[in-house]
């Protein structure tokens, strides 16, 4: 399948794209309102909540206008490579967890950005310094040499 059929067919068969789906199919996390669904042997992810998609979806973006700077980007709003978006979604959701709850591992998703837009905690509350701290501090897992 060339990649415009996968396209199409993509966008005929999810509604609602996850924005987290990076993460989620690189097991950075998992979320409760993630289904995944397998489209000409690749796997994409959809939200089941419109409502809650909108939310992530903001987050993500807030997310990475805030880490351009450690990404060196000297637009905010400039394409991200695979290794970029990884750090992004990786890095920002074990950054965010930390600073909300204080455990390295991250749970679930959905979870955490609703946590994140709780009154008096907010997008505007959000303790950036750290979580840019961790998106700069994130690697890619390395292949495997061959024996």
């Amino acid at each position: 399948m060339d990649e415009t059929a996968f396209r199409q067919a993509r966008k005929a068969a999810i509604e609602h794209p996850c924005p987290f789906e990076k993460a989620l199919l690189a097991g950075c996390g998992t979320c409760a309102l993630a289904q995944r669904r397998n489209i000409a042997e690749r796997e994409a992810v959809a939200c089941r909540d419109g409502a809650a998609r909108a939310a992530c979806a903001e987050l993500l973006g807030l997310l990475r206008r805030n880490a351009a700077f450690a990404l060196h980007l000297p637009q905010p709003e400039e394409r991200l490579t695979h290794a970029q978006e990884m750090k992004v979604q990786c890095g920002s959701l074990a950054g965010l967890q930390r600073a909300l709850t204080g455990t390295e591992e991250v749970g679930d998703i959905a979870s955490l950005v609703q946590a994140a837009q709780r009154p008096g905690v907010g997008p505007e509350g959000l303790p950036f310094p750290e979580i840019v701290q961790s998106v700069a501090a994130w690697r890619l897992r390395r292949r495997a040499r061959p024996a």
